[in-house]
């Protein structure tokens, strides 16, 4: 089969596309024919060597995928045939992969390949962090950074649906502004000058950011109400920020992890319960994926200087 493969870490332009064997499921494991791909931020930071994964060269990244189930344990509840999107962790960029049962699940008739190749990474942190970390409560309201990307869709589509009121989205054009409302978004402010938009329209309760940034930090602290959250997802924007201390004393609002993988993955069958907190949602509409650029596995390098160079809207995906 063809996978894309991480043979040196010199970023990017360095993945190749190669021709290697079709992986054997292990114990507790479903082979599944990849119908998409999600491509997410940590694979760019794993073709430079910075993410914290970092298997020994070579290796096929991809850590989450969609498609159909070839084969499945006995007992599992899944069938060879059976509609699926996944969490392998590596080797999603490739024509087949494996994962374990556990994180494995039938999507919804309405959901296609596409849109369930972009469920369980971004819906999961998005869920994460709003209600099991943000503990959001109903109508209060919500600030997303990088609202367009994969992350920021999620978590406008995750805000309304488990209650919060008002969501405004932050973006650094018009453009992409549009793509939020499309997401959900009640109204959209530009990133630059962001913090005097939102304090006009009396702060808010909670501001998910997966940017980072020290400016974009600390004028997200001034735009908190009294008992805000700021929520810390990832440094996309490069730069980790710092936080004085006093800011959170003074004004009674807090800073808040949001490590989903590492908390998630220790924990078995917490994806599956947040997996099972989201089906209704899928079901319903109120989730629905926000796709956005596809490339075929030979382009694997344009998809994922489409993340480093902060012009993805929606999904990024590769399509096998």
């Amino acid at each position: 089969m063809r996978a894309v493969q991480i043979t040196t870490l010199d970023g990017p332009a360095a993945v190749e596309l190669v021709d290697v064997p079709s992986p054997q499921p292990a114990e507790g494991q479903v082979l599944i024919r990849v119908r998409a791909a999600g491509v997410a931020f940590p694979e760019v930071l794993q073709s430079r060597g910075l993410y914290q994964l970092k298997p020994p060269l070579p290796f096929t990244p991809g850590a989450e995928i969609s498609g159909d189930v070839i084969s499945a344990p006995e007992g599992s509840g899944l069938a060879p045939g059976d509609r699926v999107a996944a969490l392998c962790l590596l080797g999603g960029f490739a024509e087949e992969a494996v994962a374990p049962v556990d994180q494995t699940f039938p999507i919804p008739d309405s959901i296609s390949y596409e849109q369930g190749a972009a469920i369980v990474f971004n819906y999961g942190t998005a869920i994460f962090a709003l209600v099991e970390r943000g503990r959001i409560t109903e109508g209060e309201t919500v600030l997303v950074h990088g609202a367009a990307g994969g992350i920021g869709t999620a978590a406008i589509q995750v805000a309304k649906a488990f209650g919060a009121g008002r969501v405004t989205a932050v973006t650094s054009t018009a453009e992409k502004g549009g793509i939020a409302l499309e997401a959900g978004a009640d109204a959209f402010v530009l990133a630059e000058g962001f913090k005097d938009a939102v304090k006009e329209q009396g702060g808010v309760d909670v501001v998910v950011d997966p940017v980072g940034g020290d400016d974009r930090f600390t004028d997200s602290l001034r735009c908190l109400k009294e008992d805000g959250r700021l929520l810390v997802i990832g440094f996309t924007a490069g730069e980790i920020p710092s936080v004085k201390v006093n800011r959170l004393l003074l004004n009674n609002i807090s800073v808040v992890g949001v490590g989903w993988g590492a908390y998630a993955l220790s924990r078995p069958g917490h994806v599956a319960s947040e997996w099972a907190a989201l089906l209704p949602h899928l079901e319903s509409g109120a989730l629905r994926p926000v796709v956005g650029p596809t490339f075929p596995l030979a382009e694997a390098t344009q998809a994922l200087l489409t993340l480093e160079e902060r012009r993805a809207t929606g999904k990024v995906l590769l399509l096998p």
